[in-house]
């Protein structure tokens, strides 16, 4: 059963009323759906490397999650909202568990890093559209990692003005101290094995 358009922006609210739809997930823009296919097997393994090298290097008061809404909080309530759904986050504890007591949405201001596999239907998405949303949310560090070879990461902090200051893409291995010390060998995120 095809999933039917709504005739009207949606809130967050409305959005959040949807559920899951059987045609892949969505996002919300500036009130509007954006469908988005199923990952592709490569994009799955990476994201399950990262969050297992994620959960051995977090510190107690941070937690990853994967594939989960967030409120960008970008619109008043009852206005045409934004919702997106990262590959991989790092939030604060405390919004886990807020979320899991209450349900809802995590919020932007929850989010420490939100992490983008790059696809090969999302590049201008993930590197255009979605680094400027996360930055304009307030989200403090935007990693966007590409699994062609070899594996690069970007990594985006951002600056006073509500913008990315931008990095070099690094390959081999990522390391950063902000907002925890972190080390990641990016091959070994593609490899089958080890």
């Amino acid at each position: 059963m095809a999933f039917p358009p709504p005739d009207h922006l949606l809130t967050i609210e409305e959005y959040a009323a949807l559920g899951e739809t059987e045609d892949g997930y969505t996002e919300l823009h500036e009130g509007r759906l954006l469908m988005s296919p199923s990952p592709s097997l490569a994009h799955n393994a990476v994201c399950y490397r990262l969050a297992a090298e994620l959960e051995a290097q977090l510190p107690d008061d941070l937690a990853f999650i994967q594939d989960l809404d967030v409120n960008l909080e970008l619109a008043p309530p009852g206005e045409p909202g934004f919702v997106r759904r990262p590959d991989l986050m790092v939030v604060d504890s405390a919004a886990w568990d807020q979320v899991e007591a209450e349900g809802g949405l995590l919020r932007a201001a929850d989010v420490r890093i939100v992490v983008e596999i790059v696809s090969p239907g999302s590049r201008r998405t993930d590197y255009v559209a979605k680094r400027q949303v996360y930055a304009e949310a307030g989200i403090p560090h935007c990693w966007i990692i590409d699994i062609e070879h070899p594996v690069s990461l970007t990594s985006y902090s951002l600056s006073e003005e509500f913008s990315y200051v931008d990095s070099q893409a690094v390959t081999g291995t990522f390391t950063a101290a902000e907002p925890f010390p972190v080390r990641i060998d990016l091959e070994r995120l593609r490899r089958r094995k080890g």
